[in-house]
């Protein structure tokens, strides 16, 4: 009987798991025929019923109707990078042109990417990274420390640049929210200005309201001197408000970070939270442009190439093969009407 080789045997498994997204994360991205058309674009976002990815959808629709083309969404229950796979894999079946996806695990999701690449699939990411050797454009909202930096400099100002804070993040494996922690933890040992912060804890709300809301009065909890948290995330932050809200405390804890206007204007209005933001449609309709664009070979996608997205107007493939929306705004109480989600 013919015997394997030991060290072959072995890999299955975790082995083989990880030795395929070893390869898929370090390999060179594959490139998709050039299409004649309009497309259609699959997209995948984090999660279903986060209300940013239905925003940054009608952003897309909007582009759909300008250009043409078809747009396929469908969204996991979990959010999990093995929620994702399932619908990377039911989109490569289905046949799209594209596929947009926001990861929740950079890397865990490769493989399934470049599987999809390998049948002849465009892939970009927006909103959130996945391994930038798995998909050829990375639509951003902003850059990743302009981003950290405006939530950690409007909370530093909330509570005059001093005392204990936390971070209460969406998942560890959060792509983009893992870079802007990252940066505002580098600020803090970097910069002067904000020597006398001390960062006490990463907390996670695993994109669900009743965990963030959880999660954000077990800080108050552990940490009785808190002085504020910084929530990068879209769920968490009204999902915190409401719970220091309800517990009296919100006013004597400040909150910064990234969520919809919409859902926290008499807490911007009342100065109890600062909101970094930006036009959440707008994210939609240029990662729209730019699958049709690079689908059709419009543009290429290395630095330097430009492609005009309807009126947001022209736009430049940067490092990395990354596409900035543009520079972030603060919600203040006076400019807080003026941020339509």
């Amino acid at each position: 009987m013919f015997k394997l080789p030991f060290r072959t045997m072995i890999l299955g498994g975790v082995a083989a798991a990880a030795l395929a997204t070893a390869a898929a994360v370090s390999s060179p991205a594959v490139a998709a025929e050039c299409r004649k058309g309009p497309v259609t674009v699959g997209y995948i976002p984090k999660l279903d019923t986060d209300p940013f990815f239905q925003s940054a959808n009608t952003g897309a629709q909007q582009a759909q109707k300008e250009i043409g083309g078809k747009i396929l969404l469908q969204a996991p229950s979990e959010a999990t990078a093995e929620a994702q796979i399932a619908f990377i894999n039911n989109m490569v079946t289905q046949g799209v042109d594209v596929i947009a996806i926001s990861g929740n695990d950079a890397n865990a999701v490769a493989p399934a990417l470049r599987r999809a690449e390998a049948q002849n699939i465009w892939v970009i990411a927006y909103d959130s990274d996945v391994a930038p050797k798995a998909r050829s454009l990375f639509v951003n909202q902003a850059k990743s420390e302009l981003l950290g930096e405006g939530m950690l400099e409007s909370l530093g100002r909330a509570i005059g640049y001093e005392g204990e804070f936390a971070i209460l993040s969406s998942t560890p494996t959060a792509t983009n929210q893992n870079k802007w922690i990252a940066n505002m933890k580098h600020t803090i040992a970097t910069d002067p200005k904000f020597a006398k912060m001390k960062l006490v804890q990463v907390a996670y709300g695993q994109e669900s309201e009743q965990i963030n809301q959880q999660q954000t009065l077990a800080l108050v909890q552990a940490f009785p001197q808190l002085k504020g948290i910084i929530v990068p995330a879209g769920i968490g932050l009204p999902a915190a408000a409401r719970a220091l809200d309800q517990a009296g405390l919100l006013g004597k804890i400040k909150l910064s970070g990234l969520g919809p206007v919409s859902l926290l204007r008499k807490y911007i209005r009342n100065g109890s939270v600062q909101d970094v933001w930006w036009s959440v449609p707008d994210l939609g309709y240029l990662s729209y442009y730019a699958a049709q664009g690079l689908a059709r070979c419009k543009f290429k996608a290395e630095p330097g190439a430009t492609f005009t997205a309807g009126h947001l107007g022209q736009y430049t493939v940067g490092t990395d093969t990354i596409v900035l929306l543009g520079p972030p705004k603060v919600a203040t109480p006076e400019n807080v009407d003026s941020f339509a989600f």
